[in-house]
């Protein structure tokens, strides 16, 4: 049975992908297409923010690429060396706060360490920052993409929990998708599941999809990382067989064998 994730590959160079190992663990067949492209912006102005801990109550990571964005600043030996001395022990004085285990993997690999990562959303990671720190406190420096939701900054701003948010990455279609789509259409046939991954890979995908998939596209079970993603498909008409209950490899292909009655 054929999985057709539209999902970046994994951070890491090392070892397969662990939704393709996941998924192929309960004897389905997974594919990877790359769906997003990212332009990382504004580093020199995060670095600056980074090298003055003292102004800030602690960091939140809604994405991998913000963390991504901050080994970036880090790439210089001289920048490397301050943080690894003093900013990083400042800042783990400090809560960092994440979404999903991908995210905290990351802040880890920096030196962080991350809390509230089984929020599994931006909505809950909310509630649960809430709930640690003080109104009218230190702000939280937020690195983020140009695509984000305005969930988070809403709750806190009604909690009057303070909040400098800054876009250190853009998101546009990868240059590939609608010939990588093409091609896997032609060569694998029609899969049994598509599985969306961010509401932007509803919107740069379903376009493609639809045209290729031709009248069967109804036989394909649609699947959603997360109620966001969810949120994204229903709006454009998609059914929604299954949402994962969080964006984890195990919630994924337990939401997908559900959805097949397996």
């Amino acid at each position: 049975m054929k999985i057709l994730l539209l999902k970046e590959p994994k951070e890491r160079d090392s070892g397969p992908d662990p939704y393709i190992q996941e998924l192929g663990s309960y004897g389905f067949e997974a594919t990877l297409i790359p769906v997003l492209s990212f332009e990382f912006v504004s580093l020199q102005s995060l670095y600056e923010k980074l090298s003055h801990p003292e102004c800030y109550g602690g960091l939140i990571f809604t994405s991998p690429r913000a963390v991504e964005a901050v080994k970036l600043c880090l790439k210089e030996n001289s920048k490397n060396e301050a943080w690894t001395k003093s900013l990083k022990q400042k800042w783990n004085a400090k809560s960092t706060y994440v979404v999903g285990k991908a995210t905290a993997s990351l802040v880890e690999e920096i030196g962080l360490a991350p809390q509230g990562e089984k929020c599994g959303n931006a909505e809950k990671l909310a509630g649960y920052i809430c709930l640690k720190e003080t109104p009218n406190s230190s702000s939280l420096l937020f690195p983020c993409g140009a695509l984000k939701r305005e969930i988070l900054p809403t709750v806190l701003k009604e909690k009057g929990i303070l909040l400098e948010s800054l876009t250190v990455y853009q998101t546009a279609q990868h240059p590939n998708l609608q010939e990588s789509l093409k091609n896997y259409f032609s060569q694998q046939g029609m899969p049994a599941s598509i599985a969306f991954f961010s509401p932007s890979g509803v919107k740069f995908c379903l376009q493609h999809i639809q045209k290729f998939s031709g009248n069967f596209a109804d036989q394909i079970k649609f699947a959603a990382i997360g109620p966001t993603t969810a949120e994204a498909m229903e709006a454009e008409g998609v059914p929604v067989s299954c949402t994962a209950e969080n964006p984890t490899p195990q919630d994924l292909a337990a939401g997908i064998k559900k959805a097949f009655h397996l």
